[in-house]
């Protein structure tokens, strides 16, 4: 019994050490693209979150739980999460999304861009991106809240810093 404590304190002591060394890699890429601590916040939590759970898998591995037992208990909890979430499965597609405009999207806070879109115009500087939406300011002053996966399906201008609306050209040597 005093052997698989032991265990398990290693596995915990290797997933905090592992979850450091991630972390840090997250830093180093979040101040290479000035990506703002709001968002590298949002996406610590979620690695956090899995290295949480790959240390309950490991540990109830180490007590002698075999495969199925814990397969059956992640598989019950799953069902119930997903149950739960059916009715939301905007939620998921956000944190998705999310999770890719962190890595991917090409327009930061401060940059002025246009969604488009037929319904309205959704132009101004983004003020924050969140785990859900992106908050744009309009040059009226009001802001509108973006879901983070319409966002990424629909085409976005980015504009020039000034307030009017004249697209950003691209010459040859840009490209």
């Amino acid at each position: 019994m005093i052997t698989k404590v032991v265990l398990v304190i290693v596995v915990v002591a290797l997933m905090i050490y592992l979850n450091r060394i991630v972390t840090g890699i997250l830093l180093q890429f979040a101040n290479k693209n000035r990506i703002s601590a709001l968002r590298l916040g949002y996406v610590r939590k979620a690695v956090n979150i899995g290295f949480l759970l790959m240390g309950f898998i490991f540990t109830c591995f180490l007590f002698g739980l075999g495969y199925q037992q814990v397969f059956i208990f992640m598989s019950s909890f799953l069902a119930v999460l997903g149950i739960a979430l059916v009715a939301q499965w905007s939620i998921l597609s956000n944190i998705t999304a999310g999770v890719i405009i962190f890595f991917a999207f090409p327009y930061r806070i401060g940059d002025r861009i246009k969604v488009v879109d037929k319904d309205d115009d959704i132009s101004g500087k983004i003020v924050e991106i969140a785990l859900f939406h992106v908050l744009i300011r309009r040059d009226d002053g009001s802001t509108v809240t973006y879901p983070n996966s319409i966002i990424l399906q629909k085409a976005v201008i980015q504009l020039n810093g000034s307030k009017s609306t004249e697209v950003e050209a691209f010459s040859e040597d840009k490209c």
